[in-house]
């Protein structure tokens, strides 16, 4: 018997902003010198084959997961990258992973360990321990696990065990939600567990429980998926089937974990000095305690306490840590203001490599454009600006209008408004290209492909 891995990569993660943001979330964001979905990666390994793991994304993540793939040297099937082509919460994540897993021929007592992509976790012998004890009872029980608390946190649900199956698993009295501080502080003396968001279920009973308690969301897997995606509710497995079930159970788990819901989450993770300052990057602080510092440039504080400052170049947070929940309130109002910062850093993720806007005008923009080895960006044009590329590190194939040279670096060349044009790395080091756009209109979408190997729209 198999035990399936699927991991749920499609979240925005705006809590983390500006760390995190819609273009590059926080599974993908390397914090802890390999993504949050890397190291659930590495957390799959542990009780599946790389055949045996499939990830449920969507095609603007698409690119990433395979190169944090690719980075592992894990291969990953691509068939098992699956693309939602909309976001409908976990539920329907999760049943469109178990139904591919099925339609590619498990067996029957196969089972299938969900698990977000987007959480810290160490795994030590008691996270062996607690999965394989969930393993040995979800052909009888949809299993969710539960952490100790250790405080009272109002950012969590909670789950009360019930009566006991084991002597490690009990059956769900009931869920609750994220409470109030004095509600939290009721449930961790009277034994509840935090809601980790994990489960582990046999394949056959997850499906005859959604046949049961969701029938519309099996029935719309029976179109296409696109035409499913268009008329699945938006429900999450907790609300839609672990509150209604009878066969809810929950394994303790006794590792550290955090969902890495807050900068407050992060700065619990992160090493501390002697003053309690969790300081990622280069940092003076004077007579400052228990405060966060991330940045990229070098950052001074004074005399602050229970402050989280972080710097992204583009944007820079200051709040007190108990407020960090808020800011997601700013990447509202940023929305609302139609601000690209929402949603893109200043250095942008593609399939070919990355760019980095390094300054920018109404009527111009400077780029570095760094092309992986053998990649090649879309044959294309542009209708609104023209372009001069920069040769800094290794060569360049350039293709304009037709005509095809290679340029290294020191030589450039210029591709006007309407040309047809392609630039590619056929070296073996990253190429870097110092793109100079000048033009009336200069946003991304100005753009009408042609090919591409990696078959953009």
């Amino acid at each position: 018997m198999s035990t399936y891995t699927l991991i749920l990569a499609g979240g925005k993660g705006t809590r983390l902003w500006p760390l995190s943001r819609e273009d590059y979330p926080k599974q993908f964001y390397n914090i802890f010198n390999r993504s949050l979905f890397q190291k659930t990666v590495e957390r799959a390994l542990l009780f599946s084959k790389p055949d045996e793991i499939l990830v449920v994304t969507n095609e603007r993540y698409k690119f990433r997961v395979l190169d944090d793939l690719e980075e592992m040297g894990v291969e990953v099937p691509k068939e098992n990258i699956l693309m939602e082509p909309a976001a409908r919460n976990t539920l329907p994540a999760i049943y469109f992973g178990v139904k591919s897993i099925i339609d590619n021929g498990s067996n029957p007592g196969d089972s299938v360990a969900v698990l977000p992509s987007d959480h810290y976790i160490e795994p030590d012998e008691a996270y062996r321990k607690a999965f394989e004890n969930a393993n040995r009872i979800s052909k009888r029980f949809l299993v969710t696990f539960g952490i100790q608390p250790s405080k009272p946190h109002t950012g969590y649900g909670y789950i009360k065990p019930g009566e006991r199956i084991d002597s490690e698993a009990f059956k769900v009295e009931k869920f609750v939600e994220k409470p109030e501080l004095e509600k939290a502080k009721e449930y961790v003396t009277s034994g509840y567990l935090w809601n980790s968001g994990m489960f582990m279920f046999g394949l056959d009973l997850f499906v005859e429980e959604c046949k049961l308690h969701q029938p519309d969301v099996v029935d719309a897997f029976k179109l296409p998926i696109k035409e499913a995606y268009s008329v699945l509710p938006e429900v999450s497995v907790d609300y839609g089937i672990m509150e209604k079930t009878d066969k809810a159970a929950v394994v303790k788990l006794n590792s550290f974990w955090s969902d890495v819901g807050s900068f407050d989450s992060l700065y619990e993770i992160f090493e501390k000095d002697e003053a309690g300052n969790a300081i990622r990057g280069e940092c003076v602080a004077l007579e400052a305690k228990n405060n966060l510092v991330y940045g990229g440039r070098l950052t001074a504080i004074i005399g602050v306490e229970d402050l989280v400052v972080v710097d992204t170049k583009d944007a820079v947070l200051v709040c007190k840590k108990n407020d960090s929940q808020r800011v997601k309130e700013v990447v509202e109002i940023l929305k609302q203001k139609n601000d690209k910062r929402a949603e893109v850093h200043r250095t942008a993720y593609r399939p070919w490599g990355s760019y980095t806007v390094l300054e920018e005008n109404q009527f111009y923009k400077i780029k570095r454009l760094t092309v992986k080895p053998k990649k090649r960006l879309s044959l294309q044009k542009h209708y609104h600006r023209s372009e001069h590329w920069v040769v800094v590190k290794g060569t360049a194939k350039v293709t304009v209008d037709g005509e095809e040279k290679l340029l290294r670096n020191g030589e450039s060349t210029f591709i006007p408004a309407g040309a047809i044009h392609r630039l590619e790395n056929p070296g073996r080091i990253p190429l870097e290209v110092i793109e100079v756009q000048i033009g009336e209109y200069l946003d991304e979408n100005d753009i009408e492909r042609f090919e591409d190997d990696f078959e953009r729209v």
